[in-house]
């Protein structure tokens, strides 16, 4: 049996483990099992040798996150369309953990650049920008001199610079103009909804090959507009929505005829919304449970 004190140290460093390998994944299951694993490998080990239990557990953890990334490229690469994240769905808005769980490094738009980076870069540029770790802690987790992770995570910031999403905005404001936004859609408001979107706008969609999306997304506020709106002039009532937290920042649930359709996080620049995420894939939506 494990020690209670062995115990204790790994449960305390679990959210951290958790946000780590699904920062690195994407995928809420396969962030599970790297934290699975990185449990067995703890209870093998002799913890009286260990200078600390936080280091030894992040660097396990990022590795085998690291192993595992590595090991899917390739079918992401062979994915139908965009690859987005699993969303992270929180029901109530007000919620403390939700506020506390909110962060830029956890959105659906920052996960979508990160897939441009490779596993160790990733690695090394979340552990720095993500959870503040100086350059030497990550030399270690990764086994590279400091030199080279300094290079590492400055090439991976130039990459990400003109690709991240650029707007910071309060909470308050992105929830009101979502509410105005889901209102617009809900009632099939076509003025209202192009009213609420930015000219270049874009909508990302992730139906995995699955249910319909557009490759490369729809972009521009008419193209947008007219889906909205013509969701609702097909659909009517049997559409519907719910305001949530996806991934620490606010989105909606879209339900047709009471079943889950897409959960959809937003950007916005404080004035209009400028991105739509929207997850339709259904193997991405099952762990969310919710009603309309």
């Amino acid at each position: 049996m494990e020690h209670p004190v062995a115990l204790d140290t790994f449960q305390a460093l679990r959210p951290r483990l958790f946000g780590i390998a699904y920062r690195m994944l994407g995928v809420r299951a396969d962030a599970e099992d790297v934290v699975q694993d990185a449990w067995l490998r703890w209870t093998a080990t002799d913890h009286d040798a260990l200078q600390s239990a936080e280091a030894w557990l992040v660097t396990v953890t990022t590795r085998l996150a690291i192993d595992r990334l590595r090991a899917a490229r390739a079918e992401r690469e062979a994915y139908y369309g965009e690859w987005l994240a699993e969303p992270i769905v929180q029901l109530d808005e007000d919620s403390p953990e939700n506020i506390a769980e909110r962060a830029d490094d956890l959105s659906l738009a920052f996960l979508h650049v990160l897939e441009r980076l490779g596993p160790e870069e990733r690695a090394a540029y979340l552990l720095r920008q993500a959870f503040d770790y100086d350059y030497g802690e990550i030399a270690t987790v990764l086994g590279k001199t400091e030199p080279a992770v300094r290079q590492s995570v400055h090439r991976a910031a130039e990459r990400l610079k003109l690709e991240r999403p650029r707007f910071e905005v309060p909470r308050e404001t992105h929830l009101r103009l979502l509410q105005r936004f889901v209102a617009a859609a809900s009632t099939g408001d076509r003025a209202s909804i192009r009213a609420l979107l930015a000219d270049n706008v874009a909508a990302i969609g992730d139906g995995g090959g699955k249910v319909p999306s557009v490759p490369g997304g729809m972009h521009g506020g008419e193209r947008v507009t007219n889906l909205f709106w013509a969701n609702h002039r097909r659909l009517g009532d049997r559409i519907s929505y719910r305001i949530v937290s996806i991934n620490g920042t606010p989105g909606f649930l879209r339900f047709v005829e009471g079943k889950l359709e897409s959960a959809q996080a937003v950007v916005t620049d404080g004035e209009r919304i400028v991105t739509f995420y929207a997850v339709r894939n259904p193997d991405k939506l099952a762990r969310i449970v919710a009603a309309p």
